[in-house]
């Protein structure tokens, strides 16, 4: 059992908890990720690792609620517990001194990059945040961000907030100022992943994708997360889930991940009309 010590509303459906996991918290690096489960019927749901305070033995999850299992972890309150958080688990993210990064986070991809950023930035890198959302009030972590990062671009695809525009029209115009970086890592929607990779890929700049949208059991069992990387059959949970976008399958990839879209969809009703039976929802 973890006990959740405290719970932040950042957008809308969207939750930052703290939760209580000592062991966890003193062996996670950046990139690497937890299998939570509320409880002994519940889905296995893999979440990156945002944040950890070795001083309170804690680690921050940052949780979009847009299935069942999502939407009822996040209807948790201070005080309650999770059943299970397994961790750390997948590649923790290559981090080399003193490099020039750009880390773009999409939407809730944020809580993915932000931890990336902070790790380039304590090994003496320069960091360049790109913080992308549809609009103002799905922007999360700027604050963060913008302490971690030298510099920070917030994008909006209306104009409510920041530069209005996509993540790939700010990183083309950091890129035209004549910013160099080693190497960008980009964290969102499918679609602005490999936006990313196509800005990229003419100037040979190393582009790494997280791929952990697709993982399911997160031990590399279930083969749920086969992708093809580079010609060659790799699984996100155990082989990621970080990869070169640059040679990532895009394409079978986004086939994949609509493969249960029918069932999740079932399953959202089904907990819906369960809380209005018993009077939660009305």
């Amino acid at each position: 059992m973890h006990l959740i010590l405290s719970k932040e509303i950042l957008a809308p459906d969207v939750v930052r908890f703290w939760v209580e996991a000592p062991h966890i918290a003193r062996k996670r690096r950046p990139g690497q990720f937890v299998i939570v489960r509320l409880h002994e019927e519940g889905e296995r749901v893999p979440l990156t690792i945002a944040d950890a305070d070795t001083s309170r033995g804690a680690i921050s999850l940052i949780i979009q609620g847009v299935g069942r299992s999502t939407i009822a972890i996040n209807a948790l309150e201070p005080g309650q517990h999770l059943l299970d958080v397994a961790g750390p688990l997948g590649l923790p993210t290559e981090i080399a001194e003193g490099q020039s990064v750009c880390c773009i986070g999409g939407g809730i991809g944020t809580a993915v990059v932000y931890p990336i950023a902070c790790g380039f930035k304590a090994k003496g890198g320069r960091v360049v945040g790109i913080i992308g959302a549809r609009t103002k009030d799905l922007v999360i972590l700027e604050t963060d961000m913008r302490r971690v990062a030298d510099e920070t671009v917030v994008t909006t695809d209306d104009g409510s907030y920041g530069q209005h525009g996509l993540v790939t029209d700010a990183l083309k115009q950091l890129l035209e100022r004549g910013l160099q970086f080693d190497e960008v890592v980009a964290v969102g929607p499918l679609p602005m992943m490999r936006a990313v990779t196509e800005v990229t890929r003419p100037a040979g700049i190393k582009t790494i994708v997280s791929l952990n949208a697709i993982m399911i059991d997160g031990t590399g069992m279930c083969g749920g997360c086969r992708v093809t990387v580079g010609g060659e059959q790799k699984f996100v949970c155990v082989d990621g889930p970080e990869f070169n976008g640059h040679q990532v399958d895009f394409k079978e990839m986004a086939a994949r991940l609509g493969a249960y879209r029918d069932q999740e969809a079932v399953s959202l009703a089904e907990y819906r009309d369960h809380r209005c039976r018993i009077g939660l929802d009305r």
